[in-house]
């Protein structure tokens, strides 16, 4: 499997993902984002967390507007997987490949710590290593991962079974809890809490592995 991790100025998770695709046993090259294009052959591409750009504008809104973003949208648009974590999913939201937008969090103040999540859904290469209704822990560390929608859009999620995590006690007032989302054709995850950070015993957690591993095992062999 090959990933491609995209660094943006500011990113400040990039090695980090690096390093989780890599020990799942994935083939990783890193982008700038003033590339124009992503490697050939690139199965998944991971949008790290951290503070594109300064998150001048709103988070993620400059970054959505970079040179390799262009080949991102079409990467998605041609069926490839996206894995976009944290300000990645900020990236995902202002460039329309996931709706919904990532507000300030209801308590004005950065979270940075371990969060319990639900696995809300297994049908998916990211989420098909948990058991549904598993409770996992993950870390965050956001200002903006206050997902909000519509209420249209909230039961289009809901319906169409594409709400991948939930947060057990909803640190930053998102609507639903939602800490992540799908794609309509489930192959982008979107998600604020960071697996790449839960993938090592020296971490402390380790219910990020399972995300990797199985990403690599499905479309290794698909």
């Amino acid at each position: 499997m090959r990933a491609a991790v995209v660094t943006f100025p500011g990113s400040n998770a990039d090695r980090d993902l690096v390093v989780a695709f890599r020990n799942a046993g994935a083939d990783v090259t890193t982008v700038w984002h003033k590339d124009s294009a992503l490697p050939e052959g690139t199965d998944i591409v991971g949008l790290p967390g951290g503070f594109s750009f300064g998150d001048y504008l709103r988070c993620g809104a400059i970054a959505a507007r970079s040179p390799i973003t262009r080949a991102v949208i079409e990467h998605a648009e041609r069926g490839g997987y996206i894995l976009g974590i944290c300000n990645g999913f900020q990236i995902l939201t202002e460039t329309g490949i996931l709706p919904g937008a990532l507000m300030r969090n209801a308590g004005l103040k950065f979270l940075c710590k371990p969060e319990p999540l639900t696995v809300a859904t297994t049908d998916s290469v990211f989420t098909q290593g948990y058991k549904p209704g598993e409770e996992i822990t993950v870390p965050i560390a956001h200002h903006d991962g206050n997902y909000v929608a519509t209420p249209d859009l909230l039961d289009r999620l809901r319906g169409e079974d594409r709400v991948a995590f939930t947060y057990r006690a909803n640190p930053n007032g998102s609507q639903e809890a939602i800490a992540g989302i799908l794609s309509d054709n489930r192959r982008v995850l979107g998600m604020m809490p960071h697996p790449e950070r839960a993938c090592e015993d020296a971490h402390g957690l380790t219910d990020g592995k399972r995300l990797f591993a199985g990403l690599v095992d499905v479309l290794a062999t698909a």
